[in-house]
């Protein structure tokens, strides 16, 4: 199956519309409060560092970059057209490579695993903006890419966020304004259960290696001038046998 082509479409409006700039999108945090704090618990449980890194649902490409200096080989891939022009043109020097992938439909997760082979996986934020029915293509696409040898790490609200978005969107001034386009593009952070993770990874064959809690850092700032953080939780799956 593929992504519904509703959500393809958000997402396409959503960046044509969005600056070009870094930190211009509500997610959009400088990579050593996001990236690199991820990798600090993904490392240790990858097998083979030197696999292919596939930034999942990459965006403009701002983590890529930052996975790019610490990888030999890094893969931006991101449903969006728009998004990977943005990634694009933010690496003149070609640190990464960026490609159009629908990680929902098992023909293209196979075919660039046919390409890279086994490959690491980094996806931040991705799962709970995906249509429900999406949700299980969407992991059984990162189980083709890891493959055997890879691991994936996995970043994705807790259902606590839900009341810190729901309270930001309802203030007196409306929502904050790197938040109102995601609402007004139709691509509002959906609910994905705690538990509900576990079991898409399990239904597609990978084993919950690592995982925790950890506030997902945003570029938006409250009234008060502190930085908004959301609350989310980790995982890092692969096969274990």
């Amino acid at each position: 199956m593929s992504v519904t082509s509703r959500y393809r479409d958000a997402w396409e409006g959503f960046w044509r519309e969005a600056p070009g700039d870094q930190g211009s999108v509500m997610w959009d945090a400088e990579p050593v409060l996001t990236a690199g704090v991820h990798l600090a618990l993904f490392e240790p449980h990858l097998v083979d560092h030197r696999l292919p890194m596939i930034d999942l649902g990459c965006g403009n490409g701002t983590q890529t970059r930052f996975l790019a200096d610490r990888f030999p080989r890094v893969v931006g891939a991101d449903l969006s057209g728009a998004a990977l022009d943005h990634a694009r043109r933010s690496d003149p020097a070609g640190q990464a490579s960026y490609r159009s992938l629908d990680a929902a439909d098992k023909g293209e997760t196979e075919a660039l695993h046919a390409e890279l082979g086994d490959a690491n996986v980094y996806m931040r934020g991705v799962l709970h903006q995906a249509d429900p029915d999406d949700r299980q293509a969407l992991v059984d696409g990162i189980a083709a890419l890891v493959g055997e040898r890879g691991r994936a790490f996995l970043v994705e609200l807790s259902e606590d966020a839900k009341q810190v978005l729901r309270d930001l969107a309802g203030g007196s001034a409306g929502p904050p304004p790197k938040l109102a386009p995601i609402f007004r593009h139709g691509i509002a952070p959906g609910e994905v259960a705690d538990d509900a993770i576990p079991v898409y990874l399990n239904v597609a064959g990978l084993s919950i290696l690592a995982g925790g809690d950890l506030p997902l850092t945003t570029t938006e700032y409250r009234p008060d001038g502190t930085r908004i953080e959301l609350p989310s939780t980790w995982v890092v799956a692969g096969r274990t046998t």
